[in-house]
């Protein structure tokens, strides 16, 4: 199925190229992307193709363009939208380009709905990989993290953070408007522009796309594996995206069920007493609750620690580029990732 068309429109042209520079390097945008740096060749395509979602500055917008049959308008505006456009959503042009995009889904999101990327028989199968451990300080979040950003380097990779406390805002010195936790409400509620949200929440560290975690622990302890299945199915179906990471925590209910959807499970240990023990226990148990598949299918992990991350913003290359780093590529050679 053919993607629908997303077609950008700013007389600007050095803005225009940076914008699709930014958005060629998105691999996730549901949409076809096409730019115009003049009204005359947007009317000119949009005559003999259907554009669903349209961006266009307001020096570019004209009585031409307004009668044009398109989804959905959106006003790249310079602050003050002009009255004559007051009927049309707009978005702040001079921000970054993420939070333009964050804010286009958004608005597009409240009233439409992005068709899926291709044929679902025909999409190529998004991978899981979980990453759980019954440990605690065992260097579980830093090893997902060093996985996505090298494994994003060929492919689309989403990572979600399913921690009752992940510490991200401050990581990142950030805050979010849009979480996991309104996703999952999403979820439960079956809205039909899944994918159109997602993509109005997606950050980045680095170059690997993250969706903010919850704030409140109760959002991961009250969510059902059903609520996890649906909306990983809803990422396979709806998105581009070809490899998703878990970075599951101990406050997640059923945990085992959600392992069970994870093709390789990666489990950090660490080689002291206690430890060993828990790590045996955590294994017993899969065993008595039927789970051996999920054992067949876990690596284990003596991770090398590596030097402390410096205070004031995170820079995810710091682990890609430390000992972790070389580990994780090691272990992304040895399990043909």
């Amino acid at each position: 199925m053919k993607k629908q068309i997303f077609a950008v429109c700013d007389t600007e042209e050095e803005y225009a190229r940076n914008f699709m520079d930014y958005i060629s390097r998105r691999k996730n945008i549901p949409f076809e992307i096409r730019a115009f740096t003049s009204a005359d060749s947007l009317i000119a395509f949009a005559r003999k193709n259907h554009i669903e979602l349209l961006l266009i500055s307001q020096e570019a917008m004209c009585r031409e363009i307004r009668d044009l049959d398109i989804g959905k308008v959106i006003i790249l505006t310079e602050g003050v939208q002009p009255p004559e456009l007051s009927s049309y959503a707009g978005v702040y042009k001079y921000q970054s380009s993420s939070q333009v995009i964050r804010e286009v889904m958004a608005c597009y999101g409240e009233e439409k709905s992005v068709l899926p990327v291709q044929n679902p028989v025909m999409k190529k199968t998004t991978e899981i990989l979980g990453v759980y451990s019954p440990l605690g300080r065992c260097l579980k979040t830093s090893f997902a993290l060093t996985l996505g950003q090298i494994l994003a380097r060929e492919r689309p990779v989403l990572y979600l953070n399913m921690e009752e406390y992940s510490g991200f805002e401050e990581l990142f010195k950030r805050n979010y408007q849009g979480t996991l936790s309104d996703l999952l409400y999403f979820v439960r509620q079956r809205d039909g522009n899944l994918s159109v949200k997602l993509n109005g929440m997606v950050e980045t560290a680095g170059i690997l796309d993250y969706i903010p975690p919850v704030q409140s622990p109760l959002d991961i302890r009250g969510t059902p594996w059903q609520d996890w299945a649906c909306l990983l199915q809803e990422i396979a179906v709806h998105s581009s995206y070809e490899t998703v990471i878990l970075d599951i925590g101990n406050g997640i209910d059923e945990v085992f069920q959600l392992l069970d959807l994870c093709r390789t499970i990666f489990v950090p240990v660490r080689s002291d007493r206690i430890s060993m023990c828990k790590i045996a226990q955590f294994e017993n148990l899969l065993r008595v609750l039927d789970y051996p598949q999920v054992l067949t299918r876990t690596v284990k992990l003596n991770l090398p620690f590596y030097s402390s991350i410096q205070k004031g913003v995170f820079h995810p290359e710091q682990l890609v580029w430390s000992e972790l780093g070389e580990y994780v590529r090691e272990v992304i050679r040895k399990e043909g990732l």
